[in-house]
């Protein structure tokens, strides 16, 4: 059995937590690497729907070990109500949850901080959750951050008054009246401290360890790798690495220790928040495939917008990944369509390009070529094998294949376990077995 990596190829929101949780049963631990509780990954077991946001998909599985690497920036509030609503569904997450003591942790000044920064007139809006998630991977990255192995130091308490008087400082540099009460912060983080420490791990050697005993680890990305702090649409990014080279600095365990990267996304594509989005859709038809999909965020409820395949872009995330195979889902959302448009080019400055730009600017300015292709206008639900679908729905994914140079290697035609494909014969196949 393969270790693989699992993110999405686009904005986010492709359903990833859906895949995998449907993988999840082959591996014995599946481990998140990056993002915060800003991440909503759904799952149903039947008629019962999960939001997931800091806790990795594969707990909805009893055997499977679920480990929330280094790479993840952890609010302990929204971790422990999340642990709690799961317990309340009947679900072992104390039993299954291992967390790494490496990982960074965030304190109500980051929201604060962050709703500021995006607040500012003079600076231009990212469209961000405000959940203090950037403002934690600055602490990190400036070397003043405090890991869960702090908060649970008997030292503690002077790590935070330092981080506490360094964002005072801030606070009254730049006028900010909210109050901020550090020393209940301090108290309530401390009772925090006491519920998270039995899940607390050296999750690095925890995985490696599994590994050279044999057993299979399934890397879950958060977002999307248009996300990407450094491939994405920069500065409309996340604060940290969504693509697939996150999942080894975000657990621990070597790349060559991969042996897979599937991507995951929607027939057409989504986005939420500010930034470029060339094929996006204005026009009804673009509220047509919002509504069908259901189209608002799991974790924030905001609309997300909406538009048609971009084979540039998953081009150029195949490449930044290295995908040996693709996932498309939602594919019937598309069911009631008549001409499906799907963007094969860019036009920018007067000239065709089939690469991705990487300043903002061009990529704003880009004009998207669309090929159309008839749709099917029947419904693909229920249908569980890949030659059942219909022969346009087929031709369609045979285009989207051909186009971007990476094989799809499963389809899924609704929101249940049961409702998605493995196509016979694909590499996806092969890593499964």
């Amino acid at each position: 059995m393969s270790n693989l990596i699992v993110l999405g190829a686009q904005w986010g929101d492709e359903g990833k937590g859906k895949i995998v949780d449907l993988l999840s049963e082959k591996f014995d631990a599946v481990a998140r690497y990056q993002g915060g509780h800003n991440a909503g990954h759904t799952g149903f077991i039947g008629s019962q729907k999960f939001v997931l946001k800091l806790i990795p998909s594969g707990i909805l599985r009893p055997n499977v070990m679920a480990v929330i690497g280094n790479g993840v920036v952890i609010d302990p509030a929204a971790l422990l109500e999340e642990i709690s609503g799961l317990e309340k569904a009947g679900i072992n997450v104390k039993g299954q949850l291992r967390i790494s003591n490496r990982a960074h942790v965030i304190f109500p000044f980051h929201r604060t901080i962050e709703k500021i920064s995006e607040g500012r007139t003079d600076r231009t809006a990212i469209g961000t959750t405000s959940r203090g998630i950037g403002p934690c991977y600055e602490d990190k990255i400036a070397r003043r951050g405090i890991r869960l192995a702090d908060l649970i130091d008997p030292e503690f308490e002077s790590l935070y008054r330092s981080l506490a008087a360094d964002k005072q400082l801030i606070a009254t540099a730049f006028q900010i009246s909210e109050r901020v009460d550090f020393d209940e912060i301090l108290d309530r983080y401390k009772q925090f401290a006491e519920q998270i420490r039995p899940m607390a791990y050296d999750t690095s050697h925890l995985l490696n360890v599994m590994i050279r005993e044999g057993k299979s680890i399934l890397f879950e990305g958060a977002q999307g790798t248009m996300l990407d702090i450094d491939f994405g649409t920069y500065p409309f990014v996340t604060s940290s690495s969504a693509a697939a080279g996150g999942a080894s600095t975000g657990t621990g365990v070597p790349p060559t220790k991969m042996d897979g990267v599937i991507g995951v996304s929607k027939a057409y594509i989504t986005r939420v928040g500010a930034g470029p989005f060339p094929s996006e859709d204005l026009t009804e038809l673009g509220e047509r495939i919002r509504r069908a999909g259901n189209e608002f965020g799991s974790v924030t409820g905001r609309p997300r917008r909406c538009g048609w395949f971009d084979v540039p872009l998953l081009r150029y995330t195949g490449e930044v990944n290295g995908f040996d195979s693709l996932v498309i889902t939602k594919l019937d959302v598309l069911d009631e369509i008549e001409s499906i448009r799907v963007c094969v080019a860019y036009e920018v400055d007067g000239k065709t390009m089939t690469q991705m730009p990487a300043s903002t600017r061009r990529m704003e300015s880009i004009k998207p070529i669309f090929e159309h292709l008839p749709g099917w206008k029947c419904s693909t639900r229920g249908v569980t094998q890949l030659k059942d679908l219909p022969t346009r729905a087929r031709d369609y994914l045979r285009f989207l294949e051909e186009k971007t140079g990476i094989e799809v290697g499963s389809v899924s035609n609704g929101p249940e376990r049961n409702e998605t494909m493995i196509v016979p014969g694909s590499k996806l196949e092969r890593l499964l077995a």
